[in-house]
């Protein structure tokens, strides 16, 4: 195993690798030790080079991380980044290192139960974001445990970028604040009817009738969330103002809706989808409405739509990222008005910092609740898309815009009625 390691690194190592052969290298007194646990755990490095062979022996307990606890390797991933140097053997090394540890280690072992399907094995559920297709890769995700994301996610229970006043504010009151700016960009008053879609466990639909009066519909393709939401809103008291259905968004009322909010939507359709998403979205909007729209970004309009094979199979499938710059386009060409852009991005960093520290104060409970493969894939993928928005390599964009009436006439101020 220590040369494999040597084989495929340059430069001294920044951690400790240890193999199941006893063998180790890099320095003794490393703060972070990367241990490959088992026969299984290198065929998955072997056969699946990059993140997804990683994550495959780091998910079934193959290969484990010293030195973090596994509800935040945050700190082992940033070590990894910044100092590992990796390069690839040459053939020479590569034939003989396989020939050492024999080739059987090249056929790939199965993967853990956590990970989705393949893109192309994905077919037989559909094309990509059909109705069908898109109610499956949501359920992955989405219907994991309700206990379990409330461990995580905390009280509010949303899992979207939260908003800080300060760094030292509590993760309740950073989304308690993303809701009020929402509400305020928005104009939220007394009797106006919301429309939110994609509403997660219904957060946004409770804040706005429990604070702002307002009579608010959700629509979410997670019956687990649906089923949440709904209990919530009857113990909150809020029947009758407050409701969440398990729906596709494409099969929202087509009513005219006096606002609409979209937190957390836009990942899951698929950028060819944008016209009809906004278009679909526009028609629900009443003349003179607004329309905030909450979602990831890529950092420019250059990066791939899709998402890397880690995402892909274990968090996200078929979800995809665009630039800022496509989003605020398309909305435009779907005949709405943009009249506000913000970015949240260091707002994510700190929101997924917290549900990290959420997920390892409460690690037990999770394990015992959704098992461990499944935990450890939360934990790697909240820290690693924390390091993602610190570095720019993701943001966060919220957009407001109107559905203008005739004549360009939309109500909208001359300066922002709301705070930022």
């Amino acid at each position: 195993m220590a040369d494999v390691v040597r084989a495929v690194t340059a430069g001294p190592l920044p951690v400790r690798i240890t193999g199941y052969d006893g063998s180790a290298v890099g320095p003794s007194d490393a703060g972070i030790t990367l241990a490959i646990r088992s026969e299984r755990g290198l065929s998955y490095l072997l056969t699946a080079p990059g993140d997804l062979g990683m994550a495959r022996a780091y998910v079934s307990g193959d290969l484990a991380l010293q030195g973090v606890h596994p509800g935040d390797p945050y700190e082992a991933l940033r070590v990894l980044k910044d100092e590992l140097r990796l390069r690839p053997p040459s053939l020479t090394e590569g034939l003989a290192l396989v020939r050492g540890l024999g080739w059987e280690r090249l056929m790939p072992p199965p993967a853990p139960p956590q990970e989705a399907q393949p893109r192309w094995k994905r077919v037989m559920n559909g094309l990509r974001h059909s109705r069908v297709r898109d109610s499956t890769a949501i359920s992955h995700h989405y219907d994991v445990s309700n206990a379990f994301y409330e461990k995580v996610l905390g009280p509010s229970m949303t899992y979207t970028c939260a908003v800080f006043r300060s760094p030292d504010d509590t993760l309740e009151q950073a989304q308690a604040a993303k809701y009020d700016l929402v509400a305020g960009k928005l104009a939220l008053k007394k009797g106006m009817r919301l429309l939110d879609v994609g509403c997660g466990w219904g957060g946004m639909v409770r804040h706005a009738a429990r604070e702002y009066g307002v009579k608010a519909l959700g629509v979410t393709l997670s019956k687990a969330q649906a089923e949440w939401a709904q209990a919530a809103i009857e113990r909150e008291g809020l029947t009758g103002l407050a409701e969440v259905r398990h729906m596709d968004y494409r099969d929202a009322p087509a009513e005219q809706f006096d606002a609409i909010s979209s937190i957390g939507l836009t990942e899951h359709i698929g950028v060819r989808n944008y016209p009809t998403y906004f278009g679909a979205l526009r028609h629900r909007l009443r003349a003179g409405g607004r329309l905030l729209n909450h979602c990831i970004t890529r950092a420019d309009n250059r990066a791939p739509h899709r998402s890397g094979a880690f995402i892909d199979r274990y968090v996200f499938p078929d979800g995809e990222l665009a630039g800022p710059g496509r989003l605020i386009s398309e909305i435009h060409d779907a005949g709405l008005e943009v009249h506000h852009e913000e970015n949240l991005r260091q707002h994510y960093a700190l929101t997924l910092a917290a549900w990290c520290r959420n997920l390892v104060e409460h690690w037990d409970f999770c394990v015992s609740e959704v098992g461990a493969g499944t935990a450890r894939v939360w934990g790697l993928y909240m820290a690693g898309s924390r390091m993602a928005f610190e570095r720019n390599g993701i943001q966060l964009h919220q957009v407001l815009a109107t559905h203008n009436g005739p004549d360009g006439v939309n109500g909208y101020p001359l300066r922002p009625d709301w705070l930022p």
